[in-house]
């Protein structure tokens, strides 16, 4: 029988094959991303320079592959302090409830109704452009879905039957917490991650294509496509390529993170006296 391909096998090979050119970029890249040679400025595509060069005359295919690091891990790193610090106020909210659950959920829905852009950028520009004020603005920001994400969980999970003969035993809640709880959230939380990912990079691009992002000289997807919008009509490579490869790897992790929505929501919706 032959094997399908699916979207999502093409989007995880995708997505797989992106990272390791990344991860392999000071190998890769056929010139330093920074050297300049204004003897080739602006060049389009060659055997020399497969993507051209910009207005400095940098190659911009060793600046893709180096920008990708940094912009791909403020994203990662983004969404793994975004989901932790979501989970353990979701979980917190749905364990105390009360004024403490009344408190955290009304601050969730505020940050909610603000446009995450507009928070980011009063962050970014009270603290300072670079790495650490970038991921923060991002953390501020992107915690909000996976506290509404896990407080939901949380209180689904806690009705059932095994969390009440836990509690029944004596078990502490902390127990309770990282044996019970937390488990059933894994899977739908990864799920909400990957789609995360994918926004969180964009926001990266948007934040340094308006200069608050990774400073000169370092390389950045999104400072590339601001570098180079003067000169899109004599070198469009520098805004096409830098933003291809954005939308490619946000449209990969999103179409996995779907994917892994869709395969998770089934037992979500089994109702709460129900044990799995």
């Amino acid at each position: 029988m032959r094997s399908r391909i699916t979207g999502t096998t093409v989007a995880a090979s995708v997505l797989v094959l992106i990272v390791l050119i990344v991860l392999l970029a000071p190998w890769l890249a056929p010139y330093p991303p920074a050297e300049q040679n204004l003897t080739e400025r602006l060049a389009p595509p060659s055997a020399g320079h497969w993507l051209g060069t910009d207005n400095l005359g940098r190659d911009t295919l060793s600046r893709i592959l180096d920008g990708g690091r940094f912009s791909m891990s403020v994203a990662a790193l983004a969404t793994v302090s975004t989901c932790l610090l979501g989970v353990a106020i979701g979980v917190l909210s749905a364990r105390r409830r009360g004024w403490v659950d009344e408190f955290l959920t009304r601050t969730n829905d505020v940050l909610l109704a603000l446009p995450e852009m507009v928070v980011a950028l009063f962050v970014v520009a009270a603290l300072g452009t670079g790495f650490g004020p970038l991921l923060l603005a991002l953390t501020v920001t992107g915690w909000t879905p996976f506290a509404r994400l896990a407080r939901a969980l949380a209180y689904d999970v806690s009705a059932r039957g095994f969390v009440e003969a836990a509690r029944v035993v004596g078990c502490r809640s902390s127990f309770i917490v990282l044996r019970h709880v937390l488990p059933h959230l894994a899977a739908p939380i990864l799920g909400q991650a990957a789609l995360r990912f994918g926004h969180l990079l964009i926001s990266v691009g948007a934040l340094s294509y308006l200069g608050l992002g990774v400073q000169p000289p370092q390389a950045d997807w999104g400072s590339m496509i601001a570098s180079a919008q003067p000169f899109a009509d004599r070198a469009p490579m520098g805004i096409l390529a830098p933003g291809l490869v954005i939308f490619t790897v946000a449209l990969c992790v999103t179409l996995l993170g779907q994917r892994a929505a869709r395969r998770t929501a089934p037992p979500l919706l089994l109702p709460a006296g129900t044990d799995s």
